[in-house]
């Protein structure tokens, strides 16, 4: 396969056989917002450190908390991990060692069903000392991506039809009909492997707001889903 994969050969019992490789790619807005947020302190005292960590982290689950609510609060779902403390003994341009800088630091996850929620929440969020927004990763919810690789596939199956029968109709023949249809490279067909699977994940960076700033203004990425399938034809 080329850029356009396609294979016509002719076949002494079989008849012609063509060879294709079918895509569609569609767009969706998405539907869920995933935001991953860092918080960290460091310093010479370890009970410093681990003390502000824990104001920082009990603020942003505090507000986390305020909005979720798993059948119709804007935040579905959110998560963090234990407090990570440790030391390090960092070393001056003349080689000596220095005393230890103590450091803490936690990872927050939230998912959003309300973006105009997640505006707000993140201008909020942002100012807290210590915290990091990190990203945001937008992403349709379970059914949406089922209904939609479904429909994108029978696409692609439709677009590979449509190629054998422009092939076929070029050497003279009318009739196309299916004897393969498969993930790409299943075929025995060498080429580019086209799409190994929908994708339905975009991911974005975020900036937090200038002090005393309104609330982010921001449009949620569309959602690319995209698939190939070989398949095989025989035409007469």
């Amino acid at each position: 396969m080329i850029a356009e994969p396609a294979d016509v050969r002719q076949d002494g019992a079989m008849g012609t056989v063509i060879t294709v490789q079918g895509r569609f790619t569609a767009w969706y807005p998405a539907e869920r917002a995933t935001v991953r947020l860092a918080v960290g302190f460091d310093g010479p005292k370890r009970e410093g450190v681990l003390a502000s960590a824990t104001a920082a982290v009990q603020t942003v689950l505090d507000s986390v908390k305020r909005l979720h609510d798993a059948d119709a609060g804007p935040v579905t779902w959110f998560s963090s991990d234990r407090i990570r403390v440790w030391a390090q003994r960092p070393w001056n341009n003349e080689g000596k060692q220095l005393a230890p800088v103590h450091h803490a630091a936690i990872s927050i996850t939230v998912k959003f069903r309300d973006f105009d929620a997640l505006a707000d929440w993140l201008t909020e969020a942002a100012t807290v000392p210590g915290v990091q927004v990190n990203g945001i990763e937008w992403a349709l919810t379970e059914a949406k991506r089922t209904s939609v690789t479904a429909e994108v596939r029978s696409r692609a199956v439709k677009d590979a039809a449509d190629k054998a029968r422009v092939f076929a109709q070029a050497i003279g023949l009318s009739q196309v009909t299916a004897q393969a249809i498969a993930d790409p490279g299943m075929l025995g067909v060498s080429g580019d492997g086209g799409a190994p699977a929908p994708a339905m994940m975009r991911a974005a960076a975020f900036a937090a707001p200038p002090a005393g700033g309104s609330a982010l203004d921001f449009t949620p990425e569309d959602i690319e889903v995209s698939a190939s399938v070989d398949a095989r034809f025989e035409a007469s």
